[in-house]
């Protein structure tokens, strides 16, 4: 062979490694153990596995762990939307460029979910449109992703909600889904008058759920304001101690975080939720 020849010559490529088809049996085993979803990406597991040379304990430990995270991460999904979270509200969502500031310390303090473990509360306080709902709901997910069961829902439409209890009978039931909730997120406290009903209502639930549940709670007013909003202030004083006794109080300043979230030229709208 010539020099040329030789150094001309490159080794022999390695075969590609062929697609690995699922037999139908396979696949009619998998749907009827409900294992049907891991199908989607077995064939890539599958080759992988040949490629590496993987044994079958370590082969069978990767697609049971896709199928537990697989299924974990819908069922958060569904206790998220049966607990009315927003979606658009998560952590990894937030805008961090936003000029809305507030304690980082006592942000991480937050979403470590210890106030959760002690039944302790937490108060967002801030002007209109900085971003409040959105930190609730971000902390709603959290807790919902380490199984925790959350209810979140606008103050003026829960207290509208118990009210329309009263009337058809399902007040008792209703406060009680209320008070077994691991966490009740209740936003926009304040943001109108609450009637003597209503603050019979807020007190209720901050009773009964003192050091047993914890509570977050969103408004655009500091807590000696939020007692001028309510009818009954005998009722509103004990129930406002009794939160703030065991609560964080994090202020969240600064320029519109909903305002921009406003679509721009060229950019679909997003959520308009937050507060």
């Amino acid at each position: 062979m010539s020099t040329s020849q030789r150094a001309s010559r490159r080794p022999d490529a390695e075969p590609a490694v062929k697609p690995i088809e699922v037999t139908p049996e396979l696949k009619s085993l998998m749907r009827r153990l409900k294992l049907g979803q891991l199908l989607d990406t077995l064939p890539d597991r599958l080759a992988l596995a040949r490629s590496n040379r993987m044994p079958h304990h370590d082969f069978l430990e990767m697609i049971f762990s896709d199928e537990v995270t697989r299924r974990d991460r819908q069922s958060a999904q569904r206790r998220a939307k049966a607990a009315h979270l927003d979606p658009q509200m998560q952590l990894q969502a937030w805008d961090d460029t936003t000029p809305a500031s507030f304690d980082q310390d006592l942000w991480q303090e937050l979403t470590s979910l210890r106030f959760l473990a002690d039944a302790y509360n937490v108060l967002i306080m801030g002007p209109v449109g900085v971003g409040k709902t959105f930190l609730a709901n971000a902390l709603g997910h959290i807790a919902v992703r380490r199984h925790h069961s959350v209810h979140a829902e606008r103050a003026d439409k829960l207290f509208k909600r118990l009210r329309g209890a009263r009337l058809d009978g399902s007040y008792d039931d209703e406060m009680r889904k209320l008070h077994r909730v691991d966490l009740l997120i209740m936003d926009d406290l304040a943001l109108h008058r609450l009637e003597t009903t209503e603050t019979s209502d807020f007190y209720e639930l901050i009773v009964e759920r003192h050091r047993k549940g914890s509570m977050i709670i969103t408004s655009n007013r500091e807590p000696p304001e939020i007692l001028t909003m309510m009818a009954d202030p005998l009722l509103a004083q004990s129930a406002m101690d009794r939160f703030q006794s065991a609560a964080y109080e994090l202020v969240v300043e600064g320029e519109s975080y909903r305002q921009r979230q406003r679509p721009r030229r060229g950019k679909p709208a997003e959520s308009d939720q937050q507060d």
